[in-house]
């Protein structure tokens, strides 16, 4: 945690759906500066918890979002809130350069010249009717449009689901570049968690509704390790209690919680395991599962 100023506080989030509880009573804070991961698998409670903060929801217990409670106060928080989703909402009547002049007249913070200079690295023209755009080009519209808001929180919910990996990192990358500052707050879902670990800050590992792990990546870099464990030292080990231990190509991969460093280097080779595997870890413990090339989850 940092002295910068909270830009969201939940204490006691829950949420049911008849009686179906989807949110179990969580606390988090996410302060400004921070980029923060909510990872989960569907059904974990994610959408939830961001129609909560975006004032789409009704809930239990209590949600700050800028000093401001969302579901009572959404038009004025919309101001300095961001969203994409996964699927992207546009006047498909409309032709691009006619989207961006609504924009200028009706956000206060839209800045026109930036969403202009994201769409130059599109094959986008400011001609064109945004219903004759294909899938991709409206995600990339969609985004432009958004990150030319200059928001205090940005939510991305799956932001770039269906667009090819080029498109990904350039986006990725001018998120931290040309968008994050230490007066903003971006929380992130995906299930592509791979490719969002090298900007994250926090993590946040939403299960059954409740939170299984938040913490900043230093603190994971510190209290989680992942050791390929030589043959003769597998049952030592086992005997530390790991939280995941798998077998692959013949060798013994372990994923401790808080184990000792000079108990670790007597095991075998230690690194810090990638996000990707530590929520496999936390989520499935030492029941089997698999993880695609591209670090999704399945």
């Amino acid at each position: 945690m940092t002295n910068n100023e909270i830009i969201v506080e939940v204490q006691g989030l829950g949420k049911k759906f008849g009686s179906t509880e989807v949110l179990k009573g969580i606390d988090f804070s996410i302060p400004s500066g921070r980029i923060y991961g909510l990872i989960g698998h569907n059904g974990a409670g994610k959408t939830t918890a961001i129609n909560a903060l975006l004032g789409l929801t009704a809930y239990d217990g209590e949600v700050k979002v800028l000093g401001k409670e969302p579901f009572a106060n959404r038009a004025d928080l919309m101001a300095d809130i961001a969203f994409i989703s996964d699927v992207a909402s546009l006047p498909r009547f409309l032709k691009v350069l006619e989207l961006l002049q609504l924009m200028d007249d009706i956000h206060p913070n839209f800045n026109r010249e930036k969403a202009e200079q994201f769409l130059s690295d599109t094959d986008i023209r400011l001609s064109s009717k945004i219903k004759s755009l294909s899938k991709g080009m409206l995600a990339q519209l969609h985004l432009s449009i958004v990150m030319a808001i200059d928001a205090k929180l940005l939510v991305l919910d799956e932001p770039t689901l269906g667009l090819d990996i080029t498109f990904r990192k350039k986006f990725y990358r001018r998120l931290v570049e040309d968008y994050m500052s230490e007066n903003r707050s971006i929380l992130i879902t995906t299930h592509q968690v791979d490719e969002i670990e090298f900007l994250l800050t926090d993590l946040i590992f939403l299960k059954g509704g409740e939170i299984v792990l938040d913490a900043g990546m230093d603190e994971i870099s510190q209290r989680f390790c992942q050791i390929i464990v030589s043959a003769d030292m597998v049952e030592q080990a086992k005997a530390q209690k790991p939280i995941f231990s798998t077998v692959q190509l013949g060798q013994s991969i372990m994923i401790f919680d808080g184990l000792e460093k000079s108990k670790a280097e007597n095991f075998g080779p230690k690194t810090t395991p990638s996000v990707s595997d530590l929520f496999v870890a936390l989520m499935e413990g030492n029941n089997s599962n698999k993880k695609n090339a591209q670090g999704e989850m399945q």
